[in-house]
């Protein structure tokens, strides 16, 4: 949960910058990466496995994810609040947002196993502190079984780091040979295309360079004057 509100925090933070024109410098560069290498190495395969598990652990049987009493205090929305709608904000981040490829894949690699095995040792050491385990599903098993359980854990998160780049392919295309744009151009080979360049006409079609290029905040305001002045 919290490197999911730090992901929206610095998210939230370059879309400002981005409106704002401001993205290009050196602080809207460092946000930017940041942003993505979080998203790519921790935020993305650990609410997948969160998400997934919770849900398949608690079809079985709740009591070893999410005991009936809890339902006392703990309202049924506060659970869908963090074991559901952090896919929806997921599904949306990746159909709006291409990734095709690792923005530093060492270090999206770093972060994920820094964060698994951190975690990995916070649930051990309460449990060989107070002989309780943080997740009672871990409590029907043996140890060669704990064993085999975590290895699980860390290998199923790791590979969905790994398909993510693939599905996003899928869903916005193999990446263009655009050279990113700068001052409002993009350049395509060895021609300089500016928004108001393609045959002599004005662009509108987001899947057309420039706005293919861009986030969509970037793509909305580049378009919005002429839904403002439109009679719909």
């Amino acid at each position: 949960m919290s490197f999911q509100t730090i992901f929206l925090g610095l998210s939230l933070l370059y879309d400002f910058l981005e409106w704002a024109g401001k993205h290009n410098g050196n602080l809207g560069t460092k946000i930017h990466y940041w942003r993505d290498v979080l998203f790519c190495g921790c935020v993305l395969p650990f609410t997948l496995f969160v998400s997934s598990m919770f849900w398949t652990v608690y079809a079985i049987d709740r009591e070893l994810v999410f005991p009936k009493i809890y339902d006392d205090v703990i309202p049924w929305w506060f659970n869908h609040c963090v074991h559901t709608n952090i896919l929806v904000v997921l599904a949306l981040e990746t159909l709006l947002q291409p990734r095709r490829k690792p923005t530093d894949e060492k270090v999206e690699v770093t972060i994920y196993w820094s964060v698994a095995l951190m975690y990995a040792v916070v649930y051990y050491t309460i449990y060989f502190t107070t002989h309780r385990w943080l997740y009672q599903v871990f409590g029907v098993m043996t140890w060669w079984q704990v064993c085999l359980y975590q290895l699980w854990i860390w290998g199923s998160s790791f590979v969905f780091y790994k398909l993510q780049f693939p599905i996003n392919r899928l869903i916005h295309g193999d990446e263009s040979q655009e050279i990113p744009e700068a001052n409002g151009e993009t350049k395509t080979g060895e021609q300089v295309m500016s928004p108001k360049e393609q045959s002599g006409k004005l662009i509108t079609d987001l899947k057309t360079p420039p706005f293919s290029t861009r986030s969509w905040s970037v793509k909305f305001k580049n378009i919005r004057n002429q839904f403002e002045s439109s009679r719909l």
